[in-house]
This record gives C-alpha cells, structure tokens and sequence, in this order.
C-alpha cells in the first residue's frame, strides 16, 4: 500500500510540475530567443503570457471533462497536444508563431495542474488533502530548482529550441507513465452534461459557493504575485542586477527552495493546526512582505541580495497559504471535484496571466513593476480574504 501510495504521488507531482517545468526551463533562454528572432525581451515574455491564458481557458474546458469521462483518458489526450506543440516550438522562426504555439502547449499541459487535484480529492479525505498537497509542493518545487538550471546550462550549449525538445520528451515519459501506472481514480460519469446550458450554471454554482471563493478566489490572488516574479525576474535579475544565464538559474532555484522548505513545514503545522487557521496567520505576512517589496523599489533600495532575501521570505508564506487554500476551495465538493479544481486552477492562471502582462506592460526599466504588482496581488487576495471570512461567519 505504501507503495502503491508513493507511485500515486510521484506521478501526480510529476504531472502538477508539468506547467512550471514549461514555464521555467525556458526563462532563462529569453535573452536568445529575443536575439534569434529579432524581437525585444518584452516581446518574448508575451509567450508567457499566452501560456498562462491558454492554462487558463484550457482549465474551463477539462474540468467538465474530468467529471464526464474519469480521469485519465482527458490526461493522456492532454499530454498528446502538449508533445506536439512542444515539438512545434522547435521549428518556429517568428515571436508570433512561438505565443500562438506556447498558448497550445498550455491548452494540452494545463490537465496535469488540474487532475492531480481532482484525483486527490477523490482519494483522500478533505484534512489529508492539506498535507498531500504539501507532498505534491515538495515535487512541484523541484522544478523551479532544477529547471531555470537546467534550462540556463541548455541553451549555452544546445541553443533555446533543445529546452523545447525535453520538454516534449518529458510529455511523452508522462504520458507513458499515465497509461501504465496511474489508476483511474473516479469512472466515467454519463449525468455530467457537457453542454454549454449545464456546464456554465454548474461553473457559476460553485463560484458563488462563500467558501469556493473565499478560498480559491483569495489564493489566486495572492498566487499571481508568483507569475509576476516570473515574469519579472529574467529583467529584473539578468538585465537590472546582471546575472548570467547559470547564475538565474541558481537564483531561481534558491528561491524555490523556500517554498519546498516552507511546504514541509505546513505539513508538520498540520499535524496540530487547522488550515483556517495556518492561512489567517500567513496571509496577513505575506502581505507585509510584498509591502516591503515594494517600498524598498520605490525607494531605489534594492539590490542582488537584498532582492533574493526579500523574495525568498515572500515564497516563505506562499509554501503555507497555497496548500491550505487549495484543500479549503476543494472541501465541500465531491461530485464536481474536477470542475471546481479547474475553476481554481482558471482562476489562478487568468490573474497569473493578467499579472505577468501588467509586469510587462509597466516595463520602465527598473524592479517596481514586478514588485508593485506582486505587492498589489498580495493585498488584494488579503482584502478578498477578510471580507470572504466575514460572509463566512454569517452563513
């Protein structure tokens, strides 16, 4: 049995890291893609904004899905679109071609981000839920140290398109390890309607559920301060404070560090503390972090290390709060686990998304506008949070 567990959760990790494998692994290779296709780094993070927005649409879409037809054939066809479209950012030669290709590698990759949450919904009691979603973090967080690394040390040597081609190559392992050793967690469901006239109420039903959005609409939130960094940071660290592709890389994977150390440590806090109340702690933190972000830009304080330091504190607080908000959004469904995991993992995308365009949009040559809108992210989860709590109560 514990076997059979380990496997489970190695797979669902791997598949959950699938996106911010996508993400990361390529950052590093912004200056050269720029460079090859003659297009400014600004331009290039437009294909990580594409991403993010296919993640979230193609959330929308598999979520229904997951519900109707189990959850591993949605999985294997998903992992299918994402290889090919991986391949096809091997051969592009125009920024377009690369946003437009990226957006559907999301469309295919973004299954893997909602179904481990669907299966661990049905496989594990609602308290469990918290701390396996702290085990899956501890996978997840090896990509954000490996990746960026890995990715630098690739297109020094191979060029960018070589990460494009791990990338399919891992689509195709996981796609092999789904169909071999994944067990089906929940069977094919024929009273899921996937019309339009069924799926949008059944959207709207969980949204307006107090606790769905208190949970999930607040951590999304504060989540998209984590794609402003993203987008961010390859400015903000290789342009600004002058870092090569290796020492991004390193960079990246430190500050990922904090977040697996931190998810560890929400599992251990689990073990005597409720969620509700490890979230009304670490919020209001991560706030006044974000705050001090901010502050320390517009005062032209900020270095290389005071940065890493600063940043590293603020994933401090997101390694508690994204775990117990995922488990607490999930709580009350059962039946529509794999629609409520896609609207949570919509909702995360679709501000990860706007807030990596904001970053790139405010582009003015300094770190304010990656630190004033994970700060502004931060503090409007919290108000979400707060007013979301007081509804709570009422109800």
């Amino acid at each position: 049995m514990s076997q059979n567990r380990f496997l489970l959760l190695l797979i669902l990790g791997l598949l959950s890291a699938i996106g911010p494998f996508s993400i990361d692994s390529y950052l590093s290779g912004f200056p050269s893609i720029a460079t090859d296709l003659k297009v400014s780094i600004d331009e290039v993070s437009y294909s990580l904004s594409s991403f993010f927005i296919g993640i979230s649409l193609g959330q929308m879409l598999y979520g229904p899905l997951l519900d109707r037809f189990g959850r591993k054939k949605p999985l294997l066809i998903g992992l299918v679109i994402y290889i090919l479209a991986s391949l096809g950012c091997v051969v592009v030669q125009s920024i377009e071609m690369l946003i437009v290709l990226r957006f559907f590698q999301a469309i295919g990759g973004c299954v893997g981000i909602i179904a481990p949450r669907a299966i661990v919904r049905d496989t594990f009691p609602v308290q469990e839920s918290a701390k396996i979603f702290s085990t899956l973090m501890l996978i997840l967080g090896v990509s954000p140290i490996i990746a960026p690394t890995f990715g630098g040390y690739m297109v020094a040597i191979w060029g960018w398109h070589s990460v494009f081609i791990v990338q399919a190559l891992v689509g195709f392992i996981l796609f092999v390890s789904v169909l071999i050793f994944l067990p089906e967690s929940k069977e094919a469901d024929t009273s899921v309607s996937l019309h339009p006239k069924a799926v949008i109420p059944s959207f709207w039903g969980i949204f307006r559920t107090p606790h769905f959005f208190t949970y999930a609409f607040a951590g999304s939130l504060i989540s998209g301060s984590v794609y402003a960094y993203i987008s961010g940071s390859p400015f903000v660290f290789m342009e600004l404070f002058k870092a090569t592709e290796q020492h991004y890389g390193w960079i990246f994977g430190l500050l990922a560090g904090g977040l697996i150390l931190s998810s560890q440590l929400n599992n251990l806090v689990l073990r005597k503390t409720k969620s509700e109340k490890i979230v009304n702690v670490v919020i209001p933190i991560q706030v006044a972090f974000g705050l001090l972000l901010v502050s320390s830009s517009l005062l032209d304080w900020l270095n290389l290390y005071n940065t890493i330091f600063l940043l590293f504190l603020y994933f401090c607080c997101q390694g508690f709060s994204f775990p117990n908000t995922a488990a607490l959004s999930l709580a009350p469904f059962s039946k529509q686990a794999g629609s409520a995991s896609a609207l949570m993992g919509a909702l995360q995308m679709g501000i990860g998304a706007l807030a990596a365009a904001l970053v790139g949009y405010g582009a003015n040559g300094t770190s304010l506008p990656m630190t004033s809108v994970m700060a502004g992210c931060a503090v409007i989860g919290f108000l979400v949070f707060r007013i979301g709590g007081i509804i709570l109560e009422k109800t």
